[in-house]
């Protein structure tokens, strides 16, 4: 049975914003094909040596409100617990990476691709399964003059080959919100982060957590704790209207993001803008800069 704890803070001024969804649209969001997750730890080693003892589980995920703090705090408090974590103790992962985006007023297709990441230097490998089937992306930290290397799909990928792209602009941003150099659980937890440190600055906020969540159904339901934040009320200070975050329990990564707008989609619904899953996670493969080489061959082959 999930366990919810809800918080509400209004102050006269502005507004909060963090982003997330109703059940009824999360459910509506796992359709259309998409696989439940599966997650999976290649290596127990850490990446890294850490210094202090581990976090037990219980205090990890504690999203205790002290008082006179904002609803947001317990929320920051875990999110910096999770880049911690991800920093001390996950090197590398393989996923397989779902997204779907609002796009000059139009919702896109759902997007699915395999993904590899490697964090020091930050390198990212996407190859798309659906709909652009082949289309491939790698971008390494550091080479090709902070540009990304890319093939399209189907006769553009013979016509072109592979091209060298400003990740941040042009061709490289055609249907994207965000570059590649902003991908992955990483990025994600920083930007989150960031979002709420803007929007503590603020009030109207209110925050709901589901300690009991889960990801995925039967034998490969996963455990996790969902954070839900809406901001009732439009403000220019604020990125979106709700906000839901997934976070692995064991894995101790966010694994869904979804953010919707408060504009009303065509059944009634809260406008979705973003949507991001990461599913069949399996960290630390003991990836090199060799697994992120256009010599290796798996990339652009």
């Amino acid at each position: 049975m999930i366990k919810v704890s809800t918080t509400t803070c209004r102050l006269a001024s502005c507004v909060a914003v963090f982003t997330v969804a109703s059940a009824a649209n999360a459910q509506q969001e796992r359709g259309e094909n998409l696989r439940e997750p599966v997650y999976r730890v290649a290596h127990e080693t850490p990446a890294k040596t850490v210094s202090a003892h581990a976090v037990p589980v219980a205090d990890f995920f504690d999203l205790t409100q002290h008082q006179g703090e904002h609803p947001l705090a317990p929320c920051k408090r875990l999110a910096e617990r999770v880049k911690t974590h991800i920093d001390a103790n996950v090197h590398d992962y393989s996923c397989t990476f779902w997204k779907r985006e609002l796009i000059d007023g139009k919702l896109q297709d759902y997007n699915c691709m395999s993904m590899r990441v490697m964090h020091d230097p930050f390198s990212v490998h996407l190859l798309f399964k659906k709909p652009k089937q082949g289309q491939e992306c790698l971008y390494v930290e550091g080479q090709n003059g902070g540009k990304m290397r890319a093939r399209g799909h189907g006769w553009r990928a013979t016509v072109a080959g592979v091209l060298t792209l400003d990740p941040t602009k042009g061709m490289a941003m055609e249907g994207q919100r965000h570059p590649i150099t902003m991908a992955g659980v990483k990025n994600l937890t920083d930007q989150l982060i960031t979002i709420a440190e803007n929007d503590m600055q603020y009030g109207e906020c209110e925050v709901k957590t589901y300690s009991d969540a889960t990801l995925g159904k039967g034998e490969a339901a996963r455990p996790a704790v969902m954070l839900e934040i809406t901001h009732p009320v439009p403000r220019r200070e604020f990125k979106f209207h709700v906000a839901k975050i997934y976070i692995d329990k064991e894995l101790k990564i966010p694994v869904r993001f979804e953010a919707y707008d408060w504009k009303k989609d065509s059944n009634g619904n809260p406008e979705l803008v973003e949507f991001y899953m990461y599913t069949d996670v399996k960290i630390n493969n003991g990836y090199t800069t060799a697994h992120f080489s256009e010599a290796h061959p798996e990339i652009f082959k």
